[in-house]
């Protein structure tokens, strides 16, 4: 299962998000795709699987994911 989280500005939504999925044992693919690179970075120091910036990574994983949040 592949879960995307999107956010914007500093990510702290986006890194609290993946804090509280990696606490939980959660061990599925995160995507952190943030619409700024400090908003990408944020997500990814809190567990992301990988990260992506940028309104066409918005649209490319967004549409390949099971789970969506942001």
């Amino acid at each position: 299962m592949r879960i995307v989280v999107i956010d914007g500005q500093g990510g702290g939504f986006g890194r609290a998000l993946i804090e509280k999925l990696r606490a939980a044992g959660c061990r599925q693919e995160i995507i952190a795709v943030g619409t700024n690179a400090m908003a990408t970075s944020a997500m990814l120091k809190a567990g992301a699987t990988a990260g992506a910036t940028g309104e066409n990574a918005v649209i490319v994983n967004a549409g390949r994911a099971d789970v969506l949040a942001g």
